[in-house]
């Protein structure tokens, strides 16, 4: 028994909001300076009353459409992000009672930028154990949210947006490999070190990163883990047709690639259309690059998550 994507979708809300566009909003800062740094040209926000769950719907539909597929016949909804509409319920429950859903097995995962690929890791356990048949893994984010406006140096970053897969049980090779990792050591690099209590908030309630440790760190970890995918699927690296990374910034994309051996004309690269989509952007990019056809059946992909915890892992497998 294998799991196979057969659908995917992806929705940015609102239309693009440019480098200069954040100039004109009064952010001290200029297209050349994002555009040398990042890559980031644009970012989509979302409404101050639209929600991951609201992201994660649209970007659920088309994955149910494209699967040809209709939400009654999902048995597991999973939802990465780290910006949940509510404290409780989770944004998976909300986003199946959108959906119309009823019974289905429904959790949130919480693992920052590396969500979607924890969420499809868990998704392929569940269904290669027998007990699920039909899931829709989803990454949806409002980042915007939780961003400190007058910080240039993250608030320049990030976008809103949300990705979605239909993972189904099958008879033909699909997911090929996985490998999950965290250091909580590595926490204090990149948080939202705030919380609610007793109706007020406590401690810091935006975004706070150390660039050049994420850096480092992410470069690392995304070579070691993608080495590891392969090794557990028994090929080389060098058969592997796409690599999506975490669309984080251009500059962790290209030193990635440059340390597992992959010319950059076999990444999908998707930044500078939306930034740092946190847990929605590698299946944002995913979404992309099928539907513009650059991947093709029977091409294996390895998809590579890093985030916040800190996280990271990958997923490898075949179309």
């Amino acid at each position: 028994m294998f799991s196979r994507i057969t659908g995917t979708g992806s929705f940015l809300p609102g239309p693009p909001v440019s480098n200069d566009d954040l100039v004109r909003r009064g952010i001290e800062t200029n297209d050349d300076w994002i555009t040398s740094r990042t890559g980031i040209r644009y970012r989509h926000l979302a409404d101050n009353g639209e929600t991951s769950s609201d992201l994660g719907l649209e970007a659920g539909r088309r994955a149910l459409t494209a699967a040809g597929l209709e939400a009654s016949d999902l048995d597991l909804i999973i939802v990465a992000t780290s910006t949940p509409d509510f404290i409780f319920p989770s944004t998976a429950c909300l986003l199946q009672g959108k959906l119309g859903n009823h019974g289905a097995t429904t959790f949130d995962v919480q693992a920052v930028c590396s969500g979607f690929v924890y969420a499809l890791a868990i998704a392929d356990k569940f269904i290669r154990s027998g007990s699920h048949q039909r899931a829709l893994v989803v990454g949806a984010e409002v980042f915007s949210h939780i961003l400190d406006w007058s910080d240039r140096a993250t608030c320049v970053l990030f976008g809103d947006g949300a990705g979605a897969v239909v993972l189904e049980a099958s008879d033909r090779t699909g997911i090929l490999a996985t490998a999950l990792h965290a250091d909580g050591a590595h926490h204090g690099i990149l948080s939202v070190p705030g919380s609610v209590s007793g109706g007020r908030v406590t401690g810091d309630p935006f975004l706070r990163m150390d660039g050049q440790a994420v850096f480092k760190f992410a470069v690392r970890v995304l070579a070691e883990v993608g080495e590891e995918c392969c090794q557990a699927a028994g090929i080389a690296s060098s058969g592997v047709d796409w690599l999506i990374p975490h669309q984080a910034n251009i500059r962790i994309l290209e030193a990635t690639a440059r340390r597992m051996k992959m010319p950059m004309d076999k990444v999908i690269v998707t930044v500078d259309r939306h930034g740092n989509t946190s847990a929605a952007s590698v299946p944002l990019a995913l979404d992309v690059a099928i539907r513009d056809r650059r991947i093709e059946a029977g091409q294996k992909i390895m998809l590579e998550g890093v985030g916040g915890g800190f996280t990271w892992g990958a997923v490898l497998l075949e179309l």
